[in-house]
């Protein structure tokens, strides 16, 4: 059961916000007299620009050139653990979290930023454990359902069970047309696929343990699903929910904590807690598990030498390697995303910003080429 508020008397247009920009308030504090714990860190749609939620308020940071693009802090603390964006609008979902919650953990708040207030709010009989926005949707995520909304006027258009969710994990795609939703199935390692365009239901057995990560294409045509056992990444065709390609973190176990694609999905980005992101080369548009060089770049996937006997030896053997990497703090958690010109950002949980510079042809140790600590934007990392 849901419960929705609108806060004016006009519909919600997120199809004509203006960008975000550091506008003073009377009501909140820019400035912090602490530095605040970390609660939230997550990308936009197209990874120009992070959100910090902290145990204070939230922060806004645009990617490259690197800078806070404002801040809010508000006076009488309280934490906010989830902070979406909608791509660079002055439009925001905020979760309250942490100890001390400045809104209640079981409300989808509706912020404008040039109001500096908020203007919508959905309730829930338990906790919210993520959000994702579109211009046209807006898709709350809890323990075991999953709630989209009509972003004009927060109309309920559908609600998904889902097997048991703690991460609330759930991924939309963000092109202009008909939504793709993926979220997690009915079962463990299972995924469901929604193509709203053509109203097609999919179920995938994508692994055998439970599911702690996926990552979407902008156009929703590829996905990317992690289990719990963290070796082993596979992408799947939306479309039709086939195996496309499987790549290998390591052979060790891992809990990965973030995956993304490129914008062209030529390339698939994974952080661990072995504290190493690995960058992969995707082959776009072939079989299942077949090997061949991407047709844009001319750089072929790193794979076993004896990847011709896969239907004899073990998955270890056919599994493609990573074509960059970089190792970072062990056991801190990073987000990945990409950026500009063979270029990623890692955002970590410890106020930690790296842009990484890999070459897609040669591989091999990816480059630090700006750091950052956007907690103590004085300082750096080295």
């Amino acid at each position: 059961m849901t419960t929705v508020s609108l806060h004016q008397s006009n519909p919600i247009d997120s199809t004509s916000t203006t960008p975000l920009t550091n506008s003073p308030d009377s009501h909140l504090s820019t400035v912090a007299a602490t530095v605040p714990t970390l609660l939230h860190l997550s990308f936009n749609q197209d990874s120009a620009c992070f959100a910090a939620g902290t145990d204070h308020g939230f922060r806004i940071f645009n990617c490259d050139p690197f800078r806070e693009i404002f801040r809010r802090d508000f006076p009488s603390g309280g934490g906010i653990a989830v902070v979406q964006m909608l791509f660079r609008c002055n439009i925001l979902a905020l979760v309250g979290g942490g100890p001390n919650p400045h809104y209640p953990i079981n409300k989808v708040m509706i912020w404008d930023d040039h109001q500096s207030r908020c203007i919508g709010e959905l309730s829930f009989r338990s906790e919210v454990k993520s959000v994702r926005l579109r211009r046209d949707r807006i898709v709350v995520i809890l323990l075991q359902k999953i709630y989209v909304y009509n972003f004009a006027d927060l109309k309920l258009l559908q609600q998904i069970d889902t097997f048991v969710n703690p991460k609330g994990l759930c991924e939309v795609s963000h092109v202009a047309g008909a939504m793709v939703l993926v979220c997690l199935g009915l079962q463990k390692g299972q995924i469901r696929l929604e193509h709203y365009g053509s109203k097609q239901t999919k179920f995938v057995m994508a692994h055998d343990s439970r599911i702690v990560c996926l990552a979407l294409t902008h156009d929703g045509s590829l996905l990317a699903t992690a289990s719990s056992k963290g070796t082993l990444v596979r992408v799947f065709n939306t479309l039709d929910g086939s195996l496309v390609q499987e790549v290998r973190r390591g052979a060790d176990r891992a809990d990965i904590y973030s995956l993304a694609f490129s914008k062209t999905a030529e390339r698939l980005a994974v952080s661990s807690d072995r504290g190493t992101v690995h960058v992969f080369n995707l082959k776009v548009d072939s079989g299942p598990l077949q090997t061949i060089s991407d047709p844009n770049t001319g750089s072929p996937p790193v794979v076993s030498h004896l990847s011709f006997m896969k239907g004899v030896l073990p998955k270890y053997f056919s599994s493609e390697w990573s074509v960059a990497r970089i190792h970072l703090n062990e056991g801190l958690q990073y987000v990945v995303g990409f950026g500009h010109q063979n270029t990623v950002v890692i955002l970590g949980m410890d106020g930690s910003f790296y842009r990484c510079q890999f070459d897609p042809v040669a591989g091999g140790e990816m480059t630090v080429v700006e750091s950052h600590n956007f907690l103590k934007p004085d300082e750096t990392f080295s």
